[in-house]
């Protein structure tokens, strides 16, 4: 018995002495480390605007308010009018087009349509004052909007449906005074609601990232590094880092995680070598829409219903509208896997007067491939819907949509598609011939926010695997542990065989040897 239990005690402590021995601690990454304590720094403005005397009066209109700013701030008005925050449209190289200007004012997507015939509504998220229609001054400094973008008061909001004026309750001597570096709700009273709501468009960007926790976001949580928006999307002279893909282009002046980890940012050697294909949101973006709903599909053709002569809405139990008269039938979706395409940085878009050339049509088309060496893996957010367009001119209609009262052929007051797409393609210059239906669009929206903790990472189960992994739909290349060469199968199949057959070969040969020597000492 003593013997058994002192057998038992050596086991348990030689197990305990190779587990000791093969552990190895976690590397403490120094880098991320001082990462960390750069950005938990946060710069202190060394000027008090309050105490200004250009900003110490009444101010009746918000362009007097630019004005004050010019006084001391002489020449920014001249980077903002040239910064496509301010034009909506930008000079880009396009492949097939070549050279093309490109923007809000010329590109379609599948949520809104088009801000044409619609400034007065889309100019809420526009960085100016007055853009009621297509003849707005685009050279005028007084109408540049600062406050937009730099109000620290929390109190500025732009009107509904006011062509970029402020919303009337709006104290602007108070904001005139509290202005600063833009913060995240600065840039998130644009970027959070694009679509008409909260999270509609992106999915990895709402609301809740002003106030989160490290499982929605690591970078901007409040009991983590709270980052704002511009630590990462810094800018020179007014133009912003980092690019939108729904109406850019080219792969130039992006915003890269590379750009603070390094192309090298784990310990593990196979890790960074994944870095060449693999862009590190598709590992560390495991799920988007992780706290509120995004919109996955918007039906237009189903709009225009009414109940008793008038426009309703319908809800889910998120209180995410699921139908609305003014715009149709929509799907919305939480904790979303991602989808996975090739992305060499450069995009193509559907533009006012295009030609429909496929079904579904691509409103906006992410180039890339396995060949491209320019190309990344990269989780997206696909949107599906369907549109009006033109049967005879197979060109997608930019229809009007709003008007402050009904009478004007807008949709969302007179509900007649016919009415609205008349005055929306005279608007724009383009044929329609009367004769329309609906067609499927599809839109590719990068994701790039709502970055996980490490230990929520994607695992290499999840895509080195030949039961429906997350990379499933990106063909045309060998992936260890999802993919299967037959030749190689074939030889692996032989080798396995061939080795049995020795083994049991082998075990056969010596028995037979053991069965003569066996008869020899007998005899």
């Amino acid at each position: 018995m003593y013997k058994n239990i002192f057998i038992v005690i050596v086991l348990v402590v030689a197990v305990l002495w190779l587990i000791n021995f093969f552990h190895e601690d976690e590397m403490y990454n120094l880098h991320l480390e001082q990462l960390k304590q750069e950005y938990a720094l946060q710069p202190v403005s060394s000027v008090d605007h309050s105490k200004l005397p250009a900003l110490k009066k009444e101010f009746k209109t918000p362009q007097e308010v630019t004005a004050a700013c010019i006084s001391c701030h002489t020449e920014r008005h001249k980077e903002i009018i040239a910064s496509t925050h301010w034009n909506w449209e930008r000079v880009a190289y396009i492949e097939g087009r070549g050279i093309s200007v490109v923007g809000k004012k010329n590109v379609l997507n599948n949520f809104c349509i088009g801000s044409n015939a619609n400034e007065q509504s889309c100019a809420r998220c526009h960085i100016g004052f007055g853009m009621t229609n297509d003849q707005f001054d685009f050279n005028n400094a007084n109408n540049v909007d600062c406050m937009v973008c730099h109000d620290n008061s929390e109190e500025y909001l732009k009107g509904n449906a006011m062509a970029g004026y402020p919303d009337r309750t709006v104290n602007l001597k108070n904001v005139a005074q509290h202005v600063g570096a833009p913060t995240k709700d600065d840039c998130g009273a644009c970027h959070f609601y694009g679509g008409g709501g909260n999270n509609v468009k992106h999915g990895d960007l709402e609301y809740a990232l002003l106030a989160c926790d490290k499982n929605i976001d690591v970078h901007m949580a409040a009991n983590g590094m709270n980052m704002s928006c511009i630590s990462c999307h810094t800018a020179e002279n007014h133009v912003m880092k980092g690019r939108l893909y729904s109406v850019s282009s080219e792969n130039t002046n992006r915003a890269y995680c590379e750009d603070c980890h390094t192309n090298t940012p784990h310990f593990d050697d196979l890790l960074n070598r994944h870095t060449a294909k693999v862009a590190c949101q598709t590992c560390h973006i495991p799920v988007y829409a992780k706290v509120n709903s995004t919109k996955m599909s918007w039906q237009w053709s189903e709009a225009g219903k009414l109940h008793d002569g008038k426009p309703y809405t319908e809800e889910n139990e998120y209180g995410d509208h699921t139908y609305m008269s003014i715009k149709g039938k929509f799907e919305w979706a939480k904790n979303v896997i991602p989808d996975y395409i090739w992305f060499n940085g450069t995009a193509d878009h559907y533009i006012l007067g295009d030609t429909i050339k496929s079904k579904p049509v691509a409103m906006n088309t992410l180039n890339g491939s396995f060949d491209d060496k320019y190309s990344k893996i990269i989780p997206v957010k696909i949107h599906r819907g369907d549109q009006i367009f033109d049967l005879q001119t197979k060109m997608l209609i930019q229809p009007k949509l709003y008007a402050p009262q009904p009478g004007d052929s807008a949709f969302w007051e007179d509900f007649d598609w016919e009415l609205a797409a008349k005055a929306g393609m005279e608007r724009v210059g383009l044929p329609f011939s009367g004769d329309y239906d609906f067609i499927e669009t599809v839109m590719f929206w990068p994701i790039n926010h709502m970055v996980s903790p490490k230990e929520q990472s994607v695992g290499c189960a999840e895509c080195h695997t030949r039961d429906e992994g997350r990379l499933v739909k990106l063909t045309g290349f060998y992936m260890p542990g999802r993919d299967r060469i037959w030749q190689i199968d074939l030889l692996g199949n032989l080798i396995v065989i061939m080795s049995v057959l020795t083994v049991v070969g082998h075990g056969i040969i010596r028995l037979i040897v053991k069965s003569k020597r066996q008869k020899l000492n007998i005899h």
